[in-house]
């Protein structure tokens, strides 16, 4: 099922804007302090590294990823999530028939 709201939680009005403005994002803090984020990879391929582990939750439109040390190339769709290590990363690329990639990341 894909998360249409966040409750009980506060934004930060700024963005975090990343890749020139190919992805963008504010961070979302909940009532017991865990921090997420949630926003917008436009069409591009661009390389993600992880200090903590992160949960991928595709919100809309679609995306392909590649964890760090892997050679393949995995989709994921609106409900649909991915896991990336602590200390790793990931490529990710986002076509223009996907549109956007809308998404939350979860901090683990």
């Amino acid at each position: 099922m894909t998360t249409e709201k966040i409750a009980n939680a506060s934004v930060a009005t700024q963005a975090n804007v990343y890749f020139d403005g190919k992805c963008v994002s504010h961070t979302v803090t909940l009532a017991d302090g865990t921090k997420k984020s949630v926003g917008v990879v436009l069409p591009s391929q661009l390389t993600f590294k992880t200090g903590a582990p992160e949960i991928m939750e595709c919100v809309a439109g679609g995306c392909e990823y590649k964890l760090l040390g892997s050679d393949t190339w995995q989709k994921s769709g609106p409900g649909e999530k991915f896991s990336v290590p602590a200390d790793s990363g990931f490529d990710i690329r986002v076509k223009e028939s996907h549109g956007a990639y809308h998404y939350i990341c979860h901090f683990g």
